[in-house]
Parts: structure tokens; C-alpha cells; sequence
């Protein structure tokens, strides 16, 4: 049995994953609420595997902080948890709990995790590394959290940009403090 992989996502409603120096918004686009805070801490609660990529790595050090910091539960909780950080450019050892550096292509190395980890996989952002994991069909479930803003003018990193065509069959819906969207869908390549 091969555990399941989750691309794990936010968005604004225009499909931009963060926005650029001009932006004013603040974490979560300013949006998140006690719903959301605690879904998100519950869900990190449950024995799983973190799956980042390099890039995604780097920003989590920074904006999560080392793993001598002190943070909020959610970030203390994604601090510590059996992290796989996937990279090219990376150099061990890496300054978080529990975190293996592999090298190789992300695909050869999810394919393996999958098969030999007996906890679920979650991998929050790694845009690019996850947009090649759904390509090889390796993703099995990709939960988008869609927040109530549109950033035309300073929104970067488009989610899907350059990405295949997927079929989505949706798992679950939720609507958290009544404006941010979680939307849970099963992909399957299109064609």
C-alpha cells in the first residue's frame, strides 16, 4: 500500500500563491480567523510526513524561523515534524528537528517516500516540484485554500502556471470563518 500525497496550497481567487514587495497584505492575505487557525493545527496535528522543496525550505526557515525559535503552535508543530526536503542546491546539514536531505528529481524520490512511508505525505507550497508530482501522477490529493482576495496587481507565483491539464473530482468542501474556502479534490490527467 502506497501512502497517500497531499499538495497542500493557498491561493487567492485569482490563483496567485503569495504576492510581491508592493503588497500590503500581511500572512494569509489578512485573512485567516480561529476556524481556519485551528483546522490548519489540526490537520498538521495528524502523523504525517512533510514533503518541501528547496525553495519552499528556504522560505519556511525564514518566515518560521530556525529551529532554536520559538513560534505559534501551528509553526511549532510544522517545525517538528519528519520533514523530507528535496534539492539540488542545498547543503546538510539543514537547521530544522527532523529533516532528511535528499538529492535526486523529485519525482524518483516522492515515487520512493511513497512506497516505504507508513505515514501520509503532505507537501505545503513547493509550487514547481508539486505542479511535476501531479504531471507523473503522484499526487493523490491536491487541498487548495482559497482566500477572499484578488491580487492582480501584486500577486506572484500563479499556483498552476506551466502545469498539465488535470480532471479534479472533488473529496470535500469547507467554508472556514465564513469567507476562506478549503477545497479537497482527487486529480487526474486530463487526456
Amino acid at each position: 500500500m502506497t501512502a497517500v500525497y497531499t499538495f497542500d496550497v493557498f491561493a487567492t481567487l485569482d490563483g496567485f500563491g503569495s504576492y510581491g514587495e508592493d503588497g500590503d497584505w500581511g500572512g494569509f492575505w489578512g485573512k485567516q480567523g480561529p476556524e481556519f487557525l485551528d483546522r490548519r493545527l489540526a490537520q498538521y496535528q495528524q502523523d504525517q510526513r512533510l514533503v518541501l522543496g528547496a525553495n519552499t525550505f528556504r522560505e519556511f526557515l525564514h518566515f518560521l524561523g530556525s529551529a532554536d525559535e520559538a513560534g505559534d503552535p501551528l509553526n511549532a508543530r510544522m517545525k517538528n515534524l519528519p520533514t523530507t526536503v528535496v534539492s539540488t542546491t542545498l547543503e546538510g546539514p539543514l537547521d530544522w528537528p527532523d529533516a532528511t536531505l535528499v538529492r535526486g528529481d523529485a519525482v524518483d524520490v516522492v515515487a520512493a517516500l511513497k512506497e516505504e512511508s507508513d505515514v501520509p505525505l503532505r507537501s505545503h507550497g513547493s509550487l514547481t516540484m508539486n505542479r511535476a508530482l501531479m504531471a507523473a501522477g503522484l499526487v493523490d490529493l491536491v487541498q487548495l485554500t482559497v482566500f477572499p482576495v484578488i491580487t492582480g496587481r501584486t500577486g506572484t507565483d500563479p499556483v498552476f502556471r506551466g502545469a498539465a491539464d488535470f480532471d479534479l473530482e472533488l473529496v470535500s468542501s469547507q467554508t472556514l470563518d465564513g469567507r476562506i474556502q478549503e477545497l479537497v479534490y482527487r486529480p487526474t490527467l486530463h487526456g
